[in-house]
């Protein structure tokens, strides 16, 4: 590494940790200021990652940068992302502008609600806030497509701890936003001067947290996956984007173009040798055969290899979490959020141990009753190979009363 980048890094990392032990931004502010002259995305995102695994909890590097983004903004200002139409980064990039721009109506529209002397003469805006909280709140499948492609792709390039970051802020935007249209759906539970007050606290805070993590995603997040992704890599990206699928506010333009045009590889019509064949105890099967079975299963299937590292995922149609292939091959623990790493951790380490020889979980989505079960997958010594996720809707299951015969 160059000397001055990586003396500038040290200086940075012991000026966090100031930050961390108790001094005031305003002690170390022109220091930063001095520190941060050159500095790059990819430097930014190696001292987060420095620093975590020093020990220093992620929640409190998310804490800090709200302190020290202020002291990078001008010089990440300088530096800028340019990406193709049909790309994932220009993608991710224009949804970020409507996103910003929905912001705007809503504070704008929340300013309005809270000028108005009573209910009657906020219906209207009311029902307009309503309808932008939820269009904000439809982003949901932009951050699917950063947390299942995006993010595996940066932690197999060693860039580990600010995807790690950003997702536990997407975690936190989830529930500001399903706070948000709680209180707006529930307004008529609140006298009008109590829900203003609500109203502007739940706004500001969804407002400055989102403005915030955009701004950390478009100037060092997404800097730093243009300088290490490779040109592969973000084809596959947009393919996995594609069946991922797009926000209500994503342009049809950038839906519709694609990331480089290419012809797709004519099948093989050449028999399979034998190598390519299943040799299985009870029979045998082709490849091709094999995937489909797998895939025509009404369970979604998911298998983590005896390192935890995620080797397999099944294509069934209408799979209930999304999976691509950007996480083959990544750690289990990076597909969870930071809250149930523990949960997961635990299973693994009793499955390993012999301890238990399944784990279920059942929850509610939308109506719906999903079932999650987890099992040791062992060899015939009992030696341990790995875990298999199987994820099922049971909801049409729990109906079924009395018999049904085949011939019915």
């Amino acid at each position: 590494m160059d000397p001055e980048a990586e003396k500038r890094k040290m200086v940075l990392k012991d000026l966090i940790r100031q930050l961390h032990a108790g001094a005031s931004p305003q002690e170390v502010k022109e220091r930063f200021k001095e520190a941060i002259e050159g500095i790059t995305p990819l430097e930014i995102s190696e001292i987060e990652q420095d620093l975590i695994e020093e020990g220093m909890p992620r929640e409190e590097i998310q804490r800090l940068c709200k302190v020290h983004l202020a002291a990078f903004e001008e010089q990440l200002g300088k530096q800028s992302v340019e990406a193709p139409p049909g790309s994932p980064l220009r993608i991710l990039m224009e949804e970020h502008k409507i996103l910003l721009n929905l912001l705007e109506v809503l504070n704008s529209i929340t300013n309005a609600v809270r000028r108005a002397g009573d209910s009657d003469h906020a219906i209207g805006d009311i029902s307009e806030l309503s309808r932008i909280a939820k269009e904000i709140a439809d982003a949901e499948r932009h951050y699917l497509r950063e947390e299942n492609v995006l993010f595996p792709i940066l932690q197999k390039h060693g860039i580990k701890e600010p995807p790690a970051i950003m997702w536990i802020e997407h975690n936190q935007l989830r529930e500001m936003k399903r706070q948000l249209l709680k209180l707006i759906e529930g307004n008529k539970d609140y006298n009008f001067q109590e829900f203003k007050d609500h109203l502007g606290e739940a706004v500001e805070s969804l407002s400055n947290t989102l403005s915030s993590h955009i701004f950390k995603e478009n100037n060092i997040l997404y800097p730093a996956a243009q300088n290490a992704v490779t040109d592969r890599e973000w084809r596959e990206a947009r393919r996995e984007f594609d069946e991922i699928g797009y926000c209500s506010f994503t342009p049809n333009y950038l839906i519709a173009t694609p990331y480089i045009e290419g012809s797709v590889e004519p099948k093989s019509t050449v028999a399979p040798s034998d190598e390519e064949l299943l040799q299985l105890d009870t029979g045998t099967l082709t490849k091709e055969e094999a995937e489909a079975i797998l895939n025509a299963l009404p369970i979604d299937i998911t298998f983590v290899d005896k390192a935890d590292a995620v080797k397999y995922f099944s294509k069934s149609e209408g799979r209930i979490f999304v999976r691509t292939r950007s996480i083959i091959g990544t750690k289990v623990q990076r597909c969870h959020p930071q809250k149930s790493i523990h949960i997961v951790n635990r299973i693994l380490d009793e499955f390993k141990a012999g301890k238990k020889d399944a784990a279920e979980f059942w929850i509610r989505m939308g109506g719906r009753l999903v079932y999650i079960r987890y099992f040791p997958v062992r060899d015939k010594d009992r030696n341990y190979l790995g875990t298999l996720e199987v994820t099922q809707d049971i909801t049409s299951i729990k109906e079924i009363e009395g018999e049904k015969r085949l011939l019915d």
